[in-house]
């Protein structure tokens, strides 16, 4: 069993946290931001709350914008459609939209023959979004909870059906999704947030935070172990975003004055 780690260094040995780069400070901070776009100089200035030089910050930022991460509107930069995206899923895994559970499952087989790597590619990568799980090749389902719009390539590449297991749905759930190691690294990511200390440690923990979420199988309750941990998790990242909105502000203060 994972302990508890002690002091937020040890949560990032225990967690294998990423480390803070300019551009994930500069990626994180546009993700959060709505509408996600920022003019440089606030950018700068936000990268310097976490100790990155101006010019390391703006390096990153002509290679976010060559790589196709970031388009340059006069001196803003602003999230491409891809990240946007990205900004969507991650503001569901927030606040994820779930209906009432029945007791029916989503289930999608893969009905396209002869299917190219990239599209084979693009359908698992879909099949993540709408939080799906493979119970074998070509074969994918969850409990029909979740309230979202389907990709066109999850539709195109795939019968839809709806249906339930004859055997016991909850270990079903288990046999698809590792909801003991999610629960453990949720808790360990919401000791290592709370002992964190000063915005940069913060900021490191709640991207991974951000990240985990992503993860979430989001299930009815009656088929998640007890004491799940995602609806905390989920209030904590929500105070940290108060905590970062409320320093935002005087960094972006001069939108319309950056040199």
């Amino acid at each position: 069993m994972d302990r508890v780690p002690d002091s937020p260094g040890d949560a990032d040995g225990a967690l294998a946290l990423r480390p803070l780069t300019a551009r994930s400070i500069v990626l994180s901070t546009l993700l959060g931001h709505h509408p996600p776009e920022l003019p440089a100089r606030a950018l700068v200035r936000v990268g310097a709350l976490f100790g990155a030089a101006e010019g390391t910050v703006r390096v990153a930022l002509t290679r976010m914008v060559a790589a196709g991460d970031l388009e340059q509107r006069g001196r803003a930069y602003r999230l491409t459609d891809r990240l946007l995206a990205r900004q969507a899923r991650q503001d569901d895994s927030r606040a994820p939209r779930t209906r009432r559970w029945d007791g029916g499952w989503e289930i999608a087989v893969v009905t396209s023959d002869r299917r190219a790597a990239p599209e084979r590619a693009a359908l698992r990568q879909a099949m993540a979004t709408l939080r799906l799980a493979e119970l074998r090749e070509g074969t994918w389902l969850r409990p029909a909870n979740l309230v979202r719009p389907r990709p066109a390539v999850a539709a195109e590449q795939c019968s839809w059906l709806t249906g339930a297991p004859e055997g016991d749905p909850v270990a079903l759930a288990a046999r698809l999704w590792d909801l003991d190691g999610w629960a453990g690294r949720a808790r360990l990511l919401a000791a290592a947030l709370e002992r964190a200390d000063g915005p940069a440690e913060r900021f490191t923990v709640a991207a991974a935070v951000l990240r985990h979420l992503l993860a979430d199988p989001v299930l009815p309750d009656r088929l998640l172990p007890p004491d799940w941990p995602g609806a905390d998790l989920r209030r904590r990242y929500d105070a940290f975003e108060r905590e970062f909105r409320a320093l935002l502000p005087r960094y972006a203060a001069e939108r319309h004055q950056d040199v």
